[in-house]
């Protein structure tokens, strides 16, 4: 059985890094959202699982080339070395439960980070992006 994660930031549609340029290409299962604390850390966010909070994303059945391109894209390493931890959650996605991997921001690069209230990376990049581009007066 290939396995799924659930992607949150630039690895969605339309995000930088979107999961889709990745070969053999992932599968596209549908949107959900799980709970935890989104933090912005420039060019790419982080979440810490949990909480009351819910946090927007993709689940993708990918295969397990893949598995181990997002973990050198995310810095998973076996000791606290790591940027992110690869996690597993259970995500719904239309009415259906998905055992995912998600890749979990290390505690130690959050402190002091502005919490993306929204929970969802691509709009909150967005108004970045267009406050970015307005004139200044």
């Amino acid at each position: 059985m290939m396995p799924h994660v659930f992607v949150y930031g630039t690895l969605r549609r339309g995000g930088r890094n979107d999961i889709a340029r990745y070969r053999p290409e992932p599968r596209f299962i549908g949107e959900a959202s799980i709970a935890g604390t989104l933090f912005d850390l420039g060019a790419y966010p982080g979440v810490v699982l949990g909480g009351a909070q819910r946090v927007k994303g993709e689940v993708y059945a990918i295969e397990p080339a893949v598995e181990t391109a997002l973990d050198m894209l995310e810095e998973v390493a076996d000791d606290d070395s790591g940027e992110y931890i690869k996690r597993q959650v259970r995500v719904e996605v239309n009415g259906q439960w998905f055992e995912c991997l998600v890749y979990e921001i290390h505690p130690t690069r959050i402190a002091g980070l502005e919490v993306i209230e929204s929970g969802d990376w691509i709009a909150h990049a967005a108004r970045g992006a267009a406050s970015f581009s307005q004139p200044k007066d």
